[in-house]
Parts: structure tokens; C-alpha cells; sequence
């Protein structure tokens, strides 16, 4: 097995992600991931821009969709989403779960189709490059409607609010990203609904 995994959101495969547990390669984002990525941020940019109504962008969600978002509060519409829905109970996910959690969704965010920037997945990737592993309980999700609870538990310990394991400690806030050599998160408009968004 490979000692390093570059993901372009294209070619993970069941072999790799089966041999993941054991093989640990050092994870990171291929260049041509970056650049999808950032023309999907760019789009984002100018809808905010040209004011063009979007879902999730600046609107409300669900039976809010229709519900209009001023620009001043469109960051905090998507911190307001992730706290929400980080609202899991139950015993806590194993760390063989949660590491291929946090690849599969690194991987598809790599795509480049959810308007998230890179160094978002950067920070994603380096906690489970070194890892430190996000308290994620077991019970919450929605099913349909994707993996809510769970994925909004992962995007609290990105923007420094939530709880994870790592050698043998639970770290809480700051503390899990420092553990990363990492710094919070700090949300743009778009990406709380891209890390919630999906059924890892």
C-alpha cells in the first residue's frame, strides 16, 4: 500500500478505502482538486456578488428556502446550521469509522462542486493526518437527508467548537485543532451547508 493518498475526488477506490485502516497513508488534496474547488468558491462568490437568489447561499434551508438572508448574515447563517444540527447522542462513533468518514467526505468535497474552499478539507485532513479524531455520536442522522448530525459533530471540531480523541486524551475547542497544529476554521458563505451536506 501506498504511504501517501492524493485525493482528486475522482479515483478513490473500495480497495484503497478497505486498506486505509491499515496502510495510513499521509492524505492530502491533489492540485487539480484545489483548482475544481476554488471555481466552485469563485461561483459562490458571484452570487453573493450579482445578489442572485441561492439555496443555501443566501437563503434559509429546507422549509426556510424561501426565506431571504442579508448579506451581513449570511457567515452566520452558516455557523447557525452546523451548531443546530450538532445534536447527535449515544456512544460515540469508533475511530476506524471516523477516520473513513472524514476521507470520504474530504474526497467528495474534492470534486469541487460545493463551493468549499480548499485549505476547509486542509484542516480537515490534517486532523486526520494526525490523528485527531472528532467526537461523533452514533445516533442523530436523518438518513434521507444525509448524515446531518454526525457530519455537523466533524464541522464543529473544524471551527474550534468541538470535542475529539487523540492519544488516548479528549480535546475540547482550540485545543482539538492545536493538537493538528491547526487554527479554527473561519466559515465563509456556502461551506457549513457543504460540510453537512452528503450520507458518509
Amino acid at each position: 500500500m501506498t504511504t501517501e493518498l492524493s485525493l482528486t475526488g475522482a479515483d478513490l477506490d473500495l480497495d484503497t478505502l478497505a486498506g486505509f485502516e491499515q496502510a495510513r497513508p499521509h492524505v492530502t488534496l491533489s492540485d487539480a482538486a484545489r483548482q475544481q474547488m476554488q471555481t466552485s468558491v469563485d461561483t459562490v462568490r458571484r452570487v453573493i456578488d450579482t445578489e442572485r437568489v441561492c439555496y443555501g447561499i443566501n437563503t434559509g434551508f429546507g422549509a426556510l428556502a424561501r426565506k431571504h438572508i442579508s448579506r451581513n448574515k449570511l457567515i452566520q447563517l452558516q455557523y447557525n446550521l452546523v451548531r443546530s444540527h450538532a445534536c447527535g447522542v449515544g456512544e460515540t462513533l469508533p475511530a476506524t469509522v471516523v477516520r473513513r468518514i472524514m476521507l470520504l467526505k474530504a474526497n467528495s468535497l474534492a470534486i469541487g462542486n460545493s463551493g468549499i474552499r480548499p485549505q476547509v478539507i486542509d484542516t480537515m485532513l490534517a486532523l486526520l493526518n494526525h490523528d485527531v479524531l472528532p467526537v461523533i455520536p452514533a445516533r442523530g442522522s436523518v438518513g434521507a437527508s444525509g448524515d446531518l448530525a454526525p457530519l455537523a459533530h466533524l464541522a464543529l471540531a473544524l471551527i474550534g467548537e468541538g470535542e475529539a480523541h487523540h492519544q488516548g486524551r479528549r480535546l475540547e475547542g482550540a485545543d482539538v485543532l492545536s493538537a493538528a497544529r491547526q487554527k479554527p476554521v473561519q466559515l465563509e458563505a456556502k461551506e457549513g451547508l457543504a460540510l453537512l451536506n452528503g450520507t458518509q
